[in-house]
């Protein structure tokens, strides 16, 4: 499947449908052009606007599987929103600005703690803790990557190594083998039936390659 990468105005209409969604108010604006500004880092090679419009589109398509469908997408808007690439808490760095954000436009303390929590789940790394479909559609979404078609999957894996560019290449190829195999490793990899139709094959191929 090829992932549309989208441009500003779809951005725009993400943006205002799940701001209002989640009943926050205030100067919208400003936030999502702190965020566009987030994703436009010099130093993120793949997690930049681009994933951020894949992320997007993707969900456009399968927004329909959420319980919560405006707090996944506000989730995926910040899920990267914090990018350093040398850090370790980047998921907890971004939640906080979310819940800080989101407090301060007079969002629920229920939806809040729902979103912190969607966001904490990118962190990919306890998959048995993805208690509801929601954790479980992002989580998807955000790893729809590696069932992308052949040519995004190959760019990808490009944009990744530039990214870590700081870490020696034969550092970086073990890492790198590890942290794909514990994908391989997940049965299945998509815990969303539809997502799993649609990319678990794709990801398989491209992870075997």
């Amino acid at each position: 499947m090829k992932l549309s990468v989208g441009g500003g105005e779809s951005l725009l209409i993400s943006w205002n449908r799940c701001w209002s969604g989640i009943g926050a108010s205030g100067d919208w604006a400003s936030l999502k052009n702190d965020l566009v500004t987030a994703w436009n880092e010099p130093q993120r090679k793949y997690h930049t606007l681009q994933h951020l419009h894949e992320c997007l589109s993707i969900f456009e398509e399968f927004q329909h599987l959420a319980e919560h469908p405006h707090e996944v997408e506000l989730a995926i808007w910040f899920h990267d929103a914090v990018y350093d690439i040398k850090g370790k808490n980047n998921e907890q760095k971004s939640a906080e600005w979310a819940r800080a954000a989101l407090d301060e436009a007079g969002v629920s303390k229920e939806r809040i703690t729902r979103i912190y929590d969607l966001i904490m789940a990118t962190e990919h790394s306890a998959m048995d803790e993805l208690d509801t479909p929601d954790k479980q559609l992002l989580v998807d979404i955000d790893l729809a990557i590696l069932g992308s078609e052949p040519a995004r999957f190959s760019e990808y894996e490009k944009q990744v190594r530039e990214e870590y560019s700081y870490v020696p290449g034969f550092l970086f190829r073990i890492k790198r083998r590890q942290i794909l195999r514990s994908f391989w490793d997940r049965h299945p990899i998509y815990g969303t039936p539809e997502l799993q139709a649609r990319f678990e094959s794709q990801a398989r191929k491209n992870l075997s390659g």
